[in-house]
């Protein structure tokens, strides 16, 4: 095999090899992109249910007014942070992360005061508001391990070799993962539990 045929092989193996990074980070990319917007459609499900679920409180509990204007606050703050799927931003997941965390700390709060009105938790659309509630919490966190488990595969081929090479040269940035502070009380996941009380 004559030298130029080992270096046209070569080429054409690097080539290949180049062609198919790239298309593999082009693919991570709109995996993230694609979970970050199931993120979305569940958090605005979640945004859907809150005023409907502040109004039946409301009706049991209204002396409460500062717990339902918290929550009505923090869900006009969540709704106003955007996140572009397209282009993706540190500053973009850290604003959606402070917001949503505020809003699952003011949610708990509302949630607590619930469980002192035993005519509001037998309250059928209260119940079935719970459900819904805590049925998107829980495809809330789903969506967000999913999209934090495709930043993570973006991640590691963007810092491994050779596929950093690729990635460097056509600029594929990283992506920051969606997390909220566990060491903060706001950023408790809601908690929503209205099972029937045990008795003593």
């Amino acid at each position: 095999m004559s030298i130029g045929l080992i270096i046209l092989t070569a080429a054409a193996g690097v080539f290949v090899w180049g062609v198919s990074m790239y298309n593999n980070f082009v693919k991570l990319m709109q995996r993230a992109k694609e979970a970050w917007a199931d993120i979305d459609v569940q958090l605005k499900r979640r945004y859907d249910l809150i005023p409907n679920l502040v109004e039946t409180v409301k009706g049991y509990a209204g002396h409460e007014r500062e717990t339902f204007e918290a929550v009505v606050n923090a869900r006009a703050n969540a709704t106003k942070v955007h996140v572009d799927p397209s282009n993706i931003t540190p500053e973009q997941i850290q604003a959606m992360a402070g917001a949503e965390a505020s809003l699952s700390g003011a949610l708990g709060k509302l949630m607590a005061i619930a469980e002192a009105y035993p005519d509001l938790k037998a309250n059928t659309n209260f119940a079935q508001l719970q459900n819904e509630l805590t049925d998107t919490e829980n495809k809330i966190q789903a969506a967000r391990r999913f999209y934090n488990t495709n930043v993570r595969d973006l991640l590691i081929a963007l810092q491994s070799f050779p596929s950093n090479i690729i990635g460097s040269m056509f600029n594929f940035a990283p992506m920051d993962y969606f997390e909220l502070d566990e060491g903060s009380e706001e950023r408790e996941p809601v908690k929503v539990d209205f099972g029937a009380e045990t008795s003593a």
